[in-house]
């Protein structure tokens, strides 16, 4: 009986440590976001692409902040969606600006892998989240 409730415990501290982390790394790509879009070229193609990717992807991390209040499992489900679609669009944007010539492949590329990482961790917890992931 106290190994299934120390299993428990690990378990749900194990889960806090992940939304902790997840928390941060998605903190930490938006302010790499910041410090990319303000290295860009200040045309007015990239102004007009800079602005939504600067808008999608602050609200992932937003999104993911407001859904830890959320009031409901609906109510955070629906958080986790928004962030997966704001990330979807990010990635939409990074690749535009890449395929566009306007900004350093390097730097775009390893913003890019994180957002595909972070957004498939959004899917995969909407999956667990609505039950299609057994």
């Amino acid at each position: 009986m106290n190994e299934m409730k120390n299993e428990n415990i690990k378990m749900k501290n194990d889960k806090e440590k992940f939304k902790k982390e997840f928390k941060l790394r998605i903190y930490n790509w938006a302010l790499q976001l910041v410090k990319f879009i303000d290295e860009l070229p200040k045309d007015s193609v990239s102004r007009v692409i800079c602005k939504q990717l600067i808008r999608s992807g602050t609200s992932v991390g937003a999104n993911y902040i407001e859904g830890q209040a959320a009031s409901s499992k609906k109510d955070f489900t629906n958080f986790i969606n928004h962030c997966l679609k704001s990330a979807n669009e990010c990635k939409f944007w990074l690749s535009l600006l890449k395929d566009a010539k306007r900004v350093d492949e390097n730097k775009s590329q390893l913003l890019f892998q994180e957002i595909v990482e972070i957004s498939n961790i959004f899917g995969t917890s909407l999956l667990t989240l609505r039950g299609k992931n057994k």
